[in-house]
């Protein structure tokens, strides 16, 4: 296995930083905009600045825009609307990574993919740590909100399987796409079921255009450019576990800098959703390299 030189790992370490903040910066965007809104903002300034690099791809249009719609618009916007429920930034970054056990289920499900134990036991665990979250009295008072981001999970999950049916796109293009069918749904989703969105850009503040301009430029553009770069550079093996951090990140911001309360069920929760993540990471990146 070749290992990851140190400027990379300390540039993969900077990636897992950015990421981390990223649910800040949402909720910092969420108090001057109706979230569907937010997302919708997020896509359409993703859209333009990556315009340049779409391509079709005649013979996988189908495939790439269910893909795009299942992890850009239906994942964000049922995501960024459970966090407007929600001061629990911590909360979400730990039930958010149940989007990789829900990828591990489907892949039985839809694609005939066999599981050995030691993931059924990662999925185990990272299931275990959220309903030990769930039981937190200051979560149980937010329930739908957990719903919520656990339903982002389910349907970034459905996104993932689809983009495992899709040949020969960049990337950056993904995004590009990600974005382009993104917007237009958002578009008619915020039109439908929020209002105040002409009020919230005249009042806007600059922190909440820098949120904005976070979430589209450097969580997406920056962030997943530079992973894919790495991606492509070392065996997966090497890179994904440490993403793990990316979640340790956001709760340490939300402890700081929102003052999320601390609770031994959150820390007990975290540990053991955390934890069963990473089995499945280790163990699903081992089977890639070795294809056993």
């Amino acid at each position: 296995m070749r290992s990851v030189r140190t400027p990379d790992l300390w540039f993969l370490v900077f990636i897992c930083l950015i990421w981390g903040f990223n649910l800040i910066a949402v909720k910092v965007g969420l108090r001057e905009f109706p979230p569907v809104f937010f997302a919708f903002l997020r896509f359409v300034t993703l859209a333009v600045a990556l315009a340049p690099v779409l391509r079709l791809h005649r013979e996988q249009m189908g495939a790439l825009i269910i893909a795009a719609v299942l992890c850009g618009a239906l994942n964000f916007g049922v995501l960024f609307y459970g966090m407007s429920l929600t001061d629990n930034v911590a909360m979400v970054a730990i039930a958010s990574q149940l989007g990789m056990p829900f990828t591990t289920l489907l892949s039985i499900a839809l694609l005939g993919e066999v599981v050995r134990w030691r993931r059924w036991l990662g999925i185990a665990l990272s299931f275990a740590g959220v309903l030990i979250l769930g039981f937190d009295p200051l979560v149980l008072q937010q329930g739908v909100a957990l719903l919520m981001v656990i339903a982002s999970a389910f349907v970034g999950a459905l996104g993932t399987i689809s983009i495992k049916r899709v040949y020969g796109v960049r990337p950056i293009e993904l995004q590009a796409w990600f974005a382009m069918a993104s917007w237009p749904m958002l578009l008619l989703l915020t039109l439908w079921l929020e209002h105040g969105q002409f009020a919230a850009l005249r009042h806007a503040t600059l922190q909440g255009w820098l949120a904005v301009g976070y979430v589209a430029f450097l969580s997406s553009l920056v962030a997943h450019t530079g992973y894919y770069y790495l991606i492509q550079r070392y065996p997966v093996s090497s890179v994904t576990p440490l993403t793990v951090l990316s979640p340790l990140f956001s709760v340490i911001f939300s402890i700081t800098l929102l003052g999320t309360a601390v609770t031994p069920r959150l820390l007990l929760g975290g540990a053991v959703t955390l934890a069963g993540v990473l089995i499945i990471a280790l163990r699903e990146q081992r089977i890639m390299d070795t294809g056993s």
